[in-house]
């Protein structure tokens, strides 16, 4: 009978590292927010601080990471806090935190001009019209095709929210109705972008959590954008327009992000 060779000490190493990789892609990554900064150039939006957070995912025991999420927002001192959605997780209420405990958290993220949102396709598959109310009695601005005109440090902005493309019917000129310059975007998904006009100052986007696994020099394996990698995380400039696509606090699927770490983004104009 011959004898099986011995296990050498690469072998070894290399369970380890898997191992390891492993841990952290599941364990570490996900669990680990980092605050993204990012400096925009407009005059009319000089001196004004957004707080940018999208697909949060909240699962029924998640209300510790939650209520760091929420801490992590109120240290930047924003003023005004914009949204994409997404706040529940999977297809049915039997997978997500409740809308109303999480509303009873997110509404503790203070700004000076208040928190606008639109909703995501997580939302509208759980059940978009009783989320909207519960949103909206928690004082959280929901625009569903529709805009809000602000004075925000003695400037006038509007904010702009595209429905959800995929769940609903996402209505860019409705949107922008009667909107003036400066003016933000607001859109779940991020395909939508070559729709929108150029006399949009920022558009705001989630939906691809940057791909929740993006390799060195290839970006993202798999990304829930008809348009792959193009539109998956980061600022994109493109035909004289702007787009900051989140990587989003949560996950979708599993639970496993690498290299793509979960975010909440600053946006500072100057």
């Amino acid at each position: 009978m011959k004898k099986e060779p011995k296990k050498t000490l690469k072998s070894y190493l290399a369970i380890f590292f898997v191992f390891i990789l492993v841990f952290y892609c599941f364990f570490i990554e996900p669990n680990t927010i980092i605050i993204k900064h990012y400096k925009i150039q407009n005059k009319a939006l000089s001196g004004t601080k957004v707080v940018f957070v999208s697909d949060f995912h909240i699962k029924p025991n998640q209300r510790k990471r939650l209520k760091q999420v929420v801490d992590l927002i109120n240290n930047q001192n924003p003023d005004i806090i914009l949204s994409v959605g997404d706040f529940v997780s999977g297809h049915n209420k039997n997978r997500t935190m409740p809308i109303d405990k999480i509303a009873s958290e997110i509404k503790n993220a203070k700004s000076k001009y208040g928190f606008y949102i639109v909703l995501g396709n997580h939302d509208w598959w759980i059940d978009g019209d009783e989320i909207t109310n519960v949103l909206i009695k928690n004082e959280i601005k929901v625009l569903n095709n529709s805009n809000a005109k602000i004075n925000i440090n003695g400037k006038t902005l509007y904010i702009a929210g595209v429905e959800d493309e995929a769940t609903r019917i996402a209505d860019i000129n409705k949107a922008l109705e009667n909107s003036e310059n400066p003016v933000i975007l607001l859109t779940h998904s991020p395909d939508i972008f070559k729709k929108v006009p150029k006399n949009v100052d920022l558009t705001l986007s989630g939906h691809t959590h940057g791909g929740q696994i993006r390799l060195p020099f290839l970006g993202a394996i798999i990304v829930p954008s008809k348009y792959g990698n193009k539109y998956s995380y980061g600022l994109i400039e493109e035909d004289d327009k702007k787009m900051i696509v989140t990587s989003g606090i949560g996950t979708s699927i599993l639970n496993i992000r690498f290299n793509c770490r979960p975010e909440i983004v600053v946006i500072e104009f100057k």
